[in-house]
């Protein structure tokens, strides 16, 4: 299996990591322990062969990986929850009445549906109005575009600094980096410990923070082919696009994932950049914790490799 395959995303307190067959997520509880929860991966992805259609499976993907995100965002809060004795509110509490044990799963999608709202009114809607005001000074498409384009680059510049300067946020952050470093560790061969994986940088050219930076370019390029049209017809034109984008900017960063050549560095400076506001310097027990993570969704594959170097020093022997 290609160890690109690996991958993860920071939850509170805690880090998350998947491979082809297993996601698991490692949280640090306030007593110090470090509960685990680990899964085999259900893919309806793959079991309905989109994941082999190039530039289309890169929508599906993401909506997958988003109610992956949002699952091991509340495995990690419930612990947390628990200690701070949090009451439910009303909306949890009718549609506890409504869809009993179904209630999490309509709150995840519920969570990812007002995700997909933000985000089409924060970098669609209010740069495509914002970019518009340029109307009066110019008729050139290509400016039209391109100002909407840095409006919106601009708007998630704004809204990741500004969420870095929460000390909860921080601290998210630094798993992030601790993320990286123990998925830099097993690429390298090396063994999956604190003291190998703080030698690793906290940036990586397959980050979430890369292929965000990425959709932004491709959305800039591809709206070029729309021209300038009326503001409804700008917004219908964007939302269409989100999949088409969304799968070349996939294709994009599983290549960035594969090479190491100067074109791939390139694509992946701007949001190698992007990730030094993204990801902090973790701790060793932070480190330890991403360590957890990624040694249980490698639990077979390490179990296996050990299998064969028993093997191999039986056959030695002999």
């Amino acid at each position: 299996m290609s160890k690109s395959t690996v991958g993860g995303q920071a939850v509170m307190e805690g880090v998350m990591m998947k491979n082809k067959n297993n996601i698991a997520v490692a949280v640090r509880k306030s007593d110090g322990d470090i509960e685990i929860d680990k899964k085999k991966i259900k893919s309806w992805v793959i079991d309905k062969g989109f994941n082999k259609i190039p530039f289309l499976r890169g929508g599906f993907i993401l909506l997958e990986t988003m109610v992956e995100g949002i699952k091991a965002l509340n495995f990690s809060a419930q612990f947390f929850d628990e200690e701070e004795e949090v009451e439910p509110s009303r909306f949890e509490k009718f549609l506890e009445d409504k869809f009993k044990d179904k209630t999490n799963d309509i709150l995840i999608y519920f969570s990812m549906f007002i995700a997909l709202v933000f985000s089409v009114l924060l970098f669609i809607l209010v740069p495509t109005f914002l970019g518009g005001i340029l109307k009066k000074f110019t008729d050139s498409v290509m400016v039209l575009n391109f100002t909407e384009g840095l409006v919106r680059i601009g708007i998630f510049l704004t809204y990741v600094s500004l969420i870095s300067l929460n000390k909860d946020i921080k601290r998210v952050f630094q798993y992030h980096g601790a993320e990286h470093k123990s998925i830099y560790c097993y690429e390298k061969g090396l063994d999956l410990t604190v003291e190998n994986a703080k030698k690793f940088s906290t940036l990586h050219p397959r980050c979430g923070t890369n292929f965000m930076f990425i959709v932004m370019i491709v959305s800039m390029l591809i709206y070029f082919l729309f021209g300038w049209p009326n503001p409804f017809l700008r917004v219908v034109y964007r939302l269409i696009c989100i999949p088409i984008v969304a799968g070349i900017s996939y294709e994009i960063i599983k290549i960035a994932g594969m090479y190491d050549n100067i074109f791939v560095r390139i694509i992946a400076f701007p949001g190698m950049m992007l990730q030094k506001i993204t990801t902090r310097e973790p701790d060793d027990s932070q480190l330890e914790v991403a360590l957890c993570a990624l040694k249980a969704a490698l639990e077979e594959e390490v179990e296996n490799n050990d299998d064969k170097t028993n093997d191999e020093k039986v056959d030695k022997r002999a």
